[in-house]
């Protein structure tokens, strides 16, 4: 086994084990450390698929940007347990037998599909920032930019409706 297994399986381990946490957990702070543990070890994967670009985004999105989202929402929420309304058992049954009918499909679907394994055939390294940004600003250069200027302008509509008008009155 090389390394790059070893690594592979470690980090498949740990998104696994920290995904089941997230779930699992009581406290909903916990769960939240869990996913933020969860989501580096799945951009590890980006990294070891040599995908730099996505291993930086991955961690500056979702564990940057997502994360503070989700704790910011849970401290508004300020959840005790006391107020919490507890499930019922056949809600909690139901969840359970849906989550094991999902997880056959998974495991059915993943076991039709063909293992196919990276050929070392010289090819470019499309994960790299260089050849992205190669092809981003040559070959997709005008949709890029015309993103750019939609998302400007989906930025000024989101201020200018949010906007109050508040009214002077002079004396």
């Amino acid at each position: 086994m090389s390394l790059v297994e070893i690594c592979f399986w470690a980090l498949s381990f740990v998104t696994l084990v920290c995904a089941l946490m997230t779930v699992l957990s009581k406290n909903p702070i916990f769960s939240a450390i869990y996913l933020l543990i969860c989501f580096a070890s799945i951009a590890g994967h980006y990294l070891l698929l040599n995908a730099q670009f996505l291993f930086i985004v991955h961690i500056i999105v979702y564990s940057g940007a997502i994360m503070v989202l989700f704790l910011t929402t849970l401290m508004l929420m300020n959840l005790n347990e006391e107020t919490e309304k507890h499930k019922p058992a056949i809600a909690r049954i139901g969840a359970v037998v849906a989550a094991c009918i999902l997880g056959l499909v998974l495991v059915s679907a993943i076991s039709k599909t063909a293992l196919v394994l990276p050929q070392n055939s010289g090819a470019v390294d499309i994960g790299a920032i260089k050849v992205l940004g190669k092809i981003l600003l040559n070959e997709y250069f005008y949709p890029f930019e015309f993103i750019s200027i939609l998302l400007l302008t989906a930025m000024v509509g989101a201020v200018l409706l949010t906007k109050k008008e508040h009214k002077i009155t002079i004396k």
